[in-house]
């Protein structure tokens, strides 16, 4: 039956409407996204990160006032799922033909779940395409400049630095061109590339945390590197700063404990088509992520670790490996590296953070620059899996200990609430099994990660390993975040001297502690590492059991100071 003038009028408001919004939605990104550019050129870190902060929070916003208008709009009607079958058709084609569609699928998506408070995945109101990789379709390169090499490359590392200008003049143009020059040629001797034929850069810029990247890659007469620029700012010049050149390098770079990037990417998808030619082992939920796209990232996620779900039938979800969290309940499939964490309907007595409390910390941390040192998270409500895909230990566990969140709706599992991170190697694990080298290696950079975050204004809270990872590419992160906290709402202490035997031999604290005092001298017996191990981390990292050092970091945070943790080692960078 065909439909009445008043209902297909409805349809095609309410379309046009999210058609618009998630447009409006986008022009707004772009404009957050190319503020990077003007606060680069002014070294204004803070408004960077500011940006960065807005742009993640205006999705939500553009939901919300899709909505309002959608109200407005179909009235009474605004929860007929008959209409919405139709709006979902009518959308469908409308995108068809657009190259970030999948972009398009997941707004609407957003929308329709908010307004119905769909728990599980409804097809006949949402877009649900688990068998589709969403860039399938592009089929046409993404904007680049490309650079043929001819005769002396450090003549063609300059004619780069021309093509990518700014307010602000290079401090250093044709040295820095000699120095890409010379470290590229070496990193590709390195690989058995004995010349370089062209270099090509995508034509957008990428920034985060003060720093501008032109990110693209260099051909030798068999292979192909990444080659991706860094650049800083110094006193009103810029400067190149370091070449990343290696795959791990550019893994780390846009890997899932950074903040995501200031770039004005025309479309998305291409983009990411183009950097998983740098990163062909990088899940595409990642790129989505770490290009600002955390909805999106979060979409393609799901799909797939559904996808292994069903190609894994007869594997079920475990309890995840490490020892038994106070606050949180963690599962994992073993087959697929993500984790699943479920606030506990009560937390260990010795725990006196509440639920809103952890919340929060979870929040902060996917705020807040992360520096290489602290697993991304993203938030999931209403999922549902299979019940014959979680072991019964599991599952007796969940129904226990997490009743509020996790309920079985036949043979269905439905957690109304999860926070989803990357899985990494529990560091204490990692210890136990590693030898000796790789081991001090890993203390080593778990000093390190404690510093990084201390620069970044936070402070760790738990310092026993079991909260530590370690990462595919052996770097350090910390994941436990209930009690993290920021480093300026911390009170350093020296520990008071005991001035009396009966003070000296007292098994009770006999001076004053305030619940935000920490006293590094004590980190020792709070690290629960053997006799060695804590030795080789005094040796590298002595000042972390000095409150000075402490104070310090914290005075210059307080005082405005933006302190810089750079994404790359000193073997990345170029010496002037």
């Amino acid at each position: 039956m065909a439909q009445s003038d008043s209902s297909g009028s409805l349809i095609r408001r309410a379309t046009d409407l999210l058609l618009t919004g998630f447009d409006d939605y986008n022009a707004s990104f772009s404009d957050l996204s190319r503020r990077g550019k003007r606060r680069f050129e002014a070294g204004d870190r803070v408004g960077m990160r500011s940006d960065v902060v807005a742009r993640m929070a205006l999705y939500d916003q553009s939901v919300d006032e899709v909505i309002g208008r959608l109200e407005e709009s179909l009235a009474n009607r605004l929860w007929s799922r008959s209409i919405w079958k139709e709006i979902h058709k009518a959308f469908a084609k409308a995108i068809d033909d657009r190259l970030d569609a999948e972009l398009y699928k997941t707004f609407f998506n957003t929308t329709s779940r908010r307004l119905f408070k769909t728990r599980g995945v409804d097809p006949a109101i949402e877009f649900v395409a688990l068998d589709i990789q969403p860039t399938d379709r592009i089929t046409h390169p993404v904007s680049r400049h490309t650079y043929a090499v001819g005769g002396d490359l450090g003549d063609t590392f300059r004619r780069v630095l021309r093509d990518y200008e700014f307010s602000i003049p290079y401090a250093d143009s044709a040295g820095d061109g000699e120095r890409l020059a010379e470290r590229l040629r070496s990193e590709l001797l390195a690989v058995g590339e004995s010349a370089i034929t062209s270099i090509e850069l995508l034509e957008t810029v990428f920034y985060r945390e003060g720093r501008a990247y032109l990110v693209g890659r260099a051909f030798g007469r068999e292979r192909y590197l990444p080659c991706v620029i860094a650049l800083v700012q110094e006193d009103s010049q810029v400067r190149v700063d370091a070449l990343l050149v290696r795959r791990l390098q550019v893994s780390i770079l846009f890997g899932y404990t950074f903040s995501y990037f200031l770039a004005d990417l025309p479309t998305v998808g291409d983009a990411v088509v183009f950097l998983r030619t740098l990163l062909p082992d990088k899940p595409i939920d990642e790129l989505y992520t770490v290009l600002g796209r955390a909805k999106q990232g979060k979409t393609e996620r799901y799909r797939a670790f559904v996808r292994q779900l069903l190609v894994r039938p007869e594997e079920t979800m475990v309890e995840a490996e490490g020892q038994r969290g106070m606050v949180m309940a963690v599962f994992t499939l073993p087959s697929y590296p993500l984790v699943f964490k479920l606030l506990r309907d009560r937390f260990a007595p010795v725990k006196t953070i509440r639920r809103h409390e952890v919340i929060e910390r979870y929040h902060l941390v996917h705020r807040h620059d992360r520096v290489g040192r602290l697993l991304d998270v993203q938030e999931f409500k209403d999922l549902r899996f299979p019940r014959d895909q979680f072991s019964s230990e599991l599952l007796d566990e969940l129904m226990s200990e997490c009743q509020r969140i996790v309920r079985i709706d036949d043979d269905t599992v439905v957690i109304r609430h999860s926070f989803v991170e990357r899985r990494v190697r529990p560091l204490d694990l990692y210890l136990k099994e590693v030898d000796e080298a790789a081991a001090h290696h890993a203390v080593t950079d778990m000093g390190q990660a404690l510093k990084d975050l201390a620069r970044s204004n936070i402070f760790a809270g738990d310092l026993l390993p079991k909260n530590f990872g370690v990462t595919r590419s052996g770097r350090v992160v910390f994941y436990d975040y209930d009690e993290l906290t920021l480093l300026t709402d911390c009170n350093f202490r020296h520990m008071p001297k005991a001035t009396n035997d009966f003070d000296l031999y007292s098994d009770e604290t006999w001076f004053h502690v305030d619940d935000n005092d920490v006293f590094p001298e004590e980190f020792p017996r709070f690290l629960a590492l053997k006799p060695a191990l804590l030795e080789v981390l005094r040796d590298a990292h002595g000042e972390l059991f000095d409150a000075d050092w402490w104070l310090q970091v914290q005075s210059r945070i307080r005082s405005g100071e933006s302190l810089d943790v750079p994404p790359y080692t000193d073997e990345a960078r170029l010496r002037g």
